[in-house]
């Protein structure tokens, strides 16, 4: 971890980087904060420039690649006796009901943006896919993984064709054997996770509809997609895994799952009262 800040690094360097570069720098020394929460993408559009030069302006600073380089910037920016790797709101000389207090608002406003960010017409259209489908596989890595698990154990009470493999090898094989009958639902907060970029590529290739659930609009992720529902938690690049973000995810995976169920009643509630029934024998 360095100990440098980054704003003196890139002072520093300023006058050997590029006129591409500097105005990259220009960019992160006046809106350090809300780069924190920006995807490469994004932050390339602000700047005008390739998301190649945003890589090649972090390996200028010598960091190993843009998620590394913000790393550095949130330590920069943190505020003094404030935990970063938690949120930007929690202080060390919270008490518990504090902590509560903080941890409650900062998801409900995680689901509070998501629902302003539903876009009515995509979540039809992803129904519409969902239901025609002949396999749904839903993909992620990681902490996103779980929500994928939990994605696929919540869809596999009304229907069974649902999938989720846990290994990253087995889903880059999943997806090469999708066809135009298949959908990936694939769950990505940063949409810039190398593993879940491959997936979709390969999805796509294969024919397959591509639903992705992010944060941004714009990433290497929604490249791929046919569909993308957005998420609204933000989770700072020392906050990987955070709950809000999940919840959020969820959230929207709940939307998707009643939804299906409304419009597919009859078989939902007949494979729903079939699931319960299988694993009643296994409570008390």
């Amino acid at each position: 971890m360095r100990t440098i800040n980054i704003f003196t690094t890139i002072h520093s360097k300023y006058n050997n980087l590029t006129n591409t570069e500097k105005k990259v720098a220009d960019h992160v020394l006046e809106n350090a904060k809300s780069v924190v929460y920006m995807s490469i993408t994004d932050l390339a559009d602000a700047c005008g420039v390739g998301e190649s030069s945003i890589f090649r302006f972090c390996k200028s600073l010598s960091y190993k690649g843009y998620q590394d380089f913000k790393i550095a910037l949130a330590h920069s920016i943190t505020v003094e006796n404030e935990i970063p790797q938690l949120t930007d709101k929690v202080l060390m000389n919270d008490t518990i009901e504090q902590v509560a207090s903080k941890v409650l608002s900062t998801n409900i406003s995680a689901l509070n943006e998501t629902f302003n960010l539903i876009d009515n017409s995509k979540i039809d259209q992803a129904i519409q896919h969902l239901l025609g489908a002949e396999r749904i596989i839903f993909f992620g890595v990681g902490s996103s993984l779980m929500t994928a698990m939990e994605a696929k154990i919540k869809f596999m009470r009304i229907t069974n064709k649902t999938e989720c493999s846990i290994d990253s090898h087995l889903q880059m094989m999943s997806a090469a054997l999708m066809t135009p009958r298949d959908v990936a639902v694939i769950i990505s907060y940063s949409g810039s996770t190398k593993d879940t970029i491959e997936v979709a590529k390969k999805a796509k290739e294969c024919g397959a509809t591509v639903i992705s659930i992010t944060r941004f609009v714009k990433s290497p992720l929604t490249s791929y997609s046919d569909l993308t529902l957005l998420c609204g938690a933000n989770e700072g690049p020392l906050q990987g895994g955070s709950l809000s973000a999940k919840i959020s995810q969820l959230y929207l995976l709940d939307v998707l799952y009643v939804e299906y169920f409304k419009r597919d009643y009859e078989e939902s509630i007949r494979n729903k009262e079939h699931t319960a029934a299988s694993v009643a024998v296994k409570l008390l």
